[in-house]
């Protein structure tokens, strides 16, 4: 790998023209101003070349999804094997990017139809999506924001962040901020703390979360400043985004290691892609080296339905194998919970191996990893706490904050609870619907 670099770096100076320092390649800003956005810079530093006929239709990619590689990031890839290689194919545009399917959707997840304000996305109860960077350090090819890579004009300004802020501020049952992009940590340290700062004064929000992909392919941005900015916030939990164990490098593990000895608790977001991760053994190798960094598999995604993305897209059924594959042959901890993104803004849904074959009234009959069939016995004598919503008067003891106003029941969970007299589901009038024609 260091070969690699030294190859990448020698390449550079030759491509750009000019004497390369050192130290140059460990500054973020260095990485970031020498960004590699055409074709034949590619080229040079892989010292290959493609086919005329194949670079016009790699420029006509171009020219709709940009192309935008740290020097970092692509001096992992494999100059030998590079039509195989994980992270060429993340980082490199394809053709098959232009191919529309009928099923690809501009903006999958409904984000832009959950936000009550620019910059807010509103879909579950307790939590929000705060966009605050339209800014990566890389253009990944299989990025479900792919309608606004390179959109200057549609970065957010301090007014609008401050209305999302405002937005978060007049909305109580917000316990949870997710700041994502873009990039988050493309913004200035400066900028960085007025955010987390403005956001952790808020009552009401418990929890702010930060997803960011800067550890993978520029892990020079995690700098004794950026640390000391977020070593000050004690509920801040930070998201990475590897989906091959090639791009834990020793410079992304010195990343890591310093927002871990910050104090801050770190999981993993990984997306299933098709040729590069879609193997039950890179899967486990991958959980096994994060977990091995004190990073937390968290999810593991089914790859959306935004333009260009088919290529990338896999069966489900090769999402629920990889998951066979480690339920009972790894720590249970070392697990991601594989997720379909329902298009159309439905949010997360789990998706699993069946475990519970059958049920009774008084046992469930399971299996396990192994094909191990077995039964638990339900108990003879339980008698379920029956809910009137009248926590006052109630034997568990719970003890409210002035700002903890349980909100009612939706979905599935209002079928079950024992107060509703609900006895069908029609979703209609969907609360987050309601809060985007409240503004």
């Amino acid at each position: 790998m260091l070969q690699t670099i030294k190859m990448t770096k020698a390449r550079l100076e030759e491509t750009k023209g000019k004497s390369l320092v050192y130290d140059d390649w460990f500054d973020w800003q260095w990485q970031i101003k020498h960004s590699i956005r055409s074709i034949e810079t590619v080229e040079k530093i892989l010292n290959m070349q493609f086919p005329e006929s194949e670079k016009k239709e790699l420029q006509k990619t171009i020219s709709k999804f940009p192309m935008s590689i740290t020097p970092y990031y692509l001096s992992l890839v494999d100059p030998e094997n590079y039509k195989n290689d994980p992270i060429f194919k993340q980082c490199f545009p394809d053709p098959k990017e232009l191919n529309h399917a009928v099923c690809d959707l501009v903006d999958p997840l409904h984000e832009e139809g959950d936000s009550p304000v620019p910059g807010i996305t509103h879909r579950y109860p307790d939590r929000v999506l705060f966009h605050v960077s339209n800014i990566c350090s890389m253009y990944c090819r299989h990025c479900t924001r792919k309608r606004k890579v390179g959109d200057v004009d549609s970065i957010p300004d301090k007014e609008q962040l401050q209305r999302g802020i405002n937005y978060i501020k007049a909305t109580p049952e917000v316990r949870d901020v997710l700041l994502s992009g873009g990039d988050p940590f493309l913004l200035s340290d400066s900028q960085i703390d007025w955010l987390l700062d403005e956001i952790a004064k808020i009552d009401h929000v418990e929890v702010i979360r930060i997803g960011t992909r800067v550890p993978v392919v520029l892990p020079f941005r995690i700098t004794e400043g950026l640390i000391h900015v977020l070593k000050k916030y004690d509920n801040l939990w930070i998201n990475t985004h590897y989906n091959h164990p090639k791009e834990l490098t020793s410079s992304s593990r010195a990343a890591l290691k310093k927002l871990i000895q910050a104090g801050i608790p770190l999981g993993n977001q990984s997306v299933l892609l098709r040729d590069i991760n879609d193997c039950p053994m890179i899967m486990k190798k991958l959980v096994h080296q994060l977990v091995a960094n004190r990073v937390r598999p968290y999810y593991l995604y089914q790859c959306d339905l935004s333009e260009g993305l088919e290529h990338f897209r896999t069966d489900v059924g090769k999402g629920i194998e990889i998951m066979e594959s480690l339920r009972g042959h790894t720590s249970g901890f070392a697990i991601p919970t594989y997720v379909i993104d329902a298009p159309g803004g439905g949010g997360k849904i789990p998706i699993m191996p069946n475990y519970l074959i059958s049920s009774s009234s008084s046992k469930v009959i399971l299996r396990n990893y192994e094909g191990v069939i077995t039964t638990y016995q339900m108990p003879s004598d339980y008698s379920p706490t029956t809910c009137d919503r009248n926590c006052e008067n109630c034997n568990l003891q719970l003890e409210l904050e002035p700002h903890e106003t349980e909100s009612a029941p939706i979905g599935i969970a209002k079928l079950l609870c024992q107060y509703e007299e609900s006895i069908t589901l029609v979703p209609q009038n969907l609360e987050r619907d309601e809060r985007i024609m409240e503004e």
